[in-house]
């Protein structure tokens, strides 16, 4: 990739601290991407492989949504504080601080597109184009979706997790490895997973008070705050021209994600058929020339 600038620094947000970093050029005739990184709870670290498109001459902006990363972290704060509205207030800080809320492209996953999709659907005037990666439209279709990606896993495999999920023993090496087991096969199929990824799940390990309390233990045994959570009936509303994408393995079923390109006007969805959860990491090549090719055109 040809030399670009890379600045990092952090966003005042109320009493807190939001960290980002931009490769290339704000100003640039081009459009700038910001991306939203998933969990609840993860960090930016997993998507870095998007500023690859950094080398088409558009900025692209990463940052770590609050109590994750390398921006403030509150394990403290309880359900209450960890809200929808919480981390929409956040975006919109971010772009106020880099001077783009007139003019930005929003790629959001997972989480990220959940959140990208709340986003948007406020109809926000200087939204010039969303990404919805590999996100769902529902919680509850999230789940239903996993669990029948669950009943395909060895016997002993969907053993150990039901078991351990009637205990609560989440921590016991015997449900981490049934869940890796899940992983492998839906979340991320490239092994070993490249450094920046894993760098996601360690920032998890070592404060998971976002993920537990908004997500729950694992992607697909969700009983924290956003189990009920749904979009679905307010997409109609999003004006902004968008682009859906998941992977043929991915644990956002196509029931869920379906419902973006369904209901909002214009959508198209774009399938990795060798991918899962992380079609950027996946399938790296072919994924940045849809994005840069979308992008693009809404130039």
């Amino acid at each position: 990739m040809p030399a670009v600038d890379v600045v990092e620094d952090f966003a005042s947000f109320r009493e807190y601290k939001t960290w980002y970093r931009v490769i290339g050029d704000l100003k640039s005739v081009k459009v700038p991407l910001v991306a939203v990184h998933g969990g609840p709870g993860c960090t930016h670290d997993y998507l870095e492989s998007i500023s690859d498109i950094a080398a088409t001459g558009r900025a692209v902006v990463f940052y770590d949504q609050i109590g994750n990363g390398r921006s403030t972290h509150l394990p403290e704060a309880g359900p209450d504080f960890w809200t929808v509205d919480l981390f929409l207030e956040e975006l919109d800080n971010l772009l106020d601080h880099l001077g783009i809320r007139q003019r930005y492209n929003l790629l959001g996953q997972s989480w990220g597109g959940m959140l990208g999709s709340e986003h948007a659907v406020r109809q926000p005037q200087g939204l010039n184009g969303i990404i919805i990666a590999n996100s769902p439209s529902s919680m509850k279709a999230w789940v239903e979706g996993c669990l029948e990606l669950r009943k395909k896993l060895p016997q002993e495999t969907q053993d150990a997790l039901s078991r351990h999920e009637a205990d609560g023993t989440y921590d016991h090496p015997d449900y981490q490895a049934a869940s890796q087991v899940f992983y492998e096969r839906h979340v991320c199929r490239l092994q070993p997973m490249p450094d920046f990824v894993k760098r996601t799940f360690d920032w998890i390990d070592r404060d998971p008070t976002v993920y537990h309390t908004m997500n729950g233990p694992t992607e697909f045994h969700v009983v924290g705050t956003l189990k009920d959570w749904t979009v679905v009936e307010r997409l109609h509303r999003v004006q902004a021209p968008t682009l859906v994408i998941s992977g043929a393995y991915d644990e956002a079923s196509p029931a869920t994600v379906g419902e973006f390109a369904d209901r909002i006007p214009g959508a198209r969805w774009e399938v990795f058929e060798a991918s899962s959860h992380m079609p950027h990491v996946e399938e790296r090549g072919s994924y940045m020339a849809v994005v840069a090719d979308f992008l693009a055109r809404l130039d």
